[in-house]
């Protein structure tokens, strides 16, 4: 073979990039707009108390007030939930990617129910279960990181 220089490369990566596009707007909508959400209540409930008028009163510039104190609290709550639909997002890719036709652990995973090949599919869901639990375990540590006071108890 020869070097066919990097327009088929770039041809196969944009191919790639578009359509990835449709399944992650498909998995990301509801995340993202449960997480703005989140965010949003909880910086207001943020910096209506009181250490906020009190670094304010210190003379901290806004951004640093916002963004250091006021969001390092509000994300605690919403890596909690992040948590929490990491299950959901696992069981949504399953179906997105039946549904947009990409070969994957999910379409593995409905073909091995319909061909009722049980290893397969314990072997997935082992593989699945596996992932969903060390995402928990780096999200109880970036929980610990965010609220210090959590390694105290």
């Amino acid at each position: 073979g020869g070097d066919h220089g990097p327009e088929p490369f770039f041809a196969v990566v944009t191919a790639w990039i578009a359509s990835l596009v449709l399944p992650a707007i498909t998995l990301g909508t509801y995340f993202t707009a449960l997480i703005t959400r989140l965010v949003r209540s909880g910086m207001l409930d943020e910096l209506s108390a009181g250490y906020v008028r009190a670094t304010r009163a210190k003379g901290l510039p806004e951004t640093l007030v916002r963004y250091k104190h006021v969001l390092r609290n509000t994300l605690v709550p919403v890596v909690t939930v992040l948590g929490l639909q990491l299950g959901t997002l696992i069981g949504g890719a399953v179906i997105t990617e039946a549904v947009f036709a990409w070969p994957g652990l999910g379409t593995e995973i409905i073909r091995a129910i319909n061909a009722r090949d049980w290893p397969i599919l314990q072997g997935s869901l082992i593989v699945i279960g596996t992932g969903f639990v060390l995402l928990n375990i780096v999200v109880d540590a970036l929980y610990a990181y965010l609220d210090p006071r959590v390694m105290a108890e």
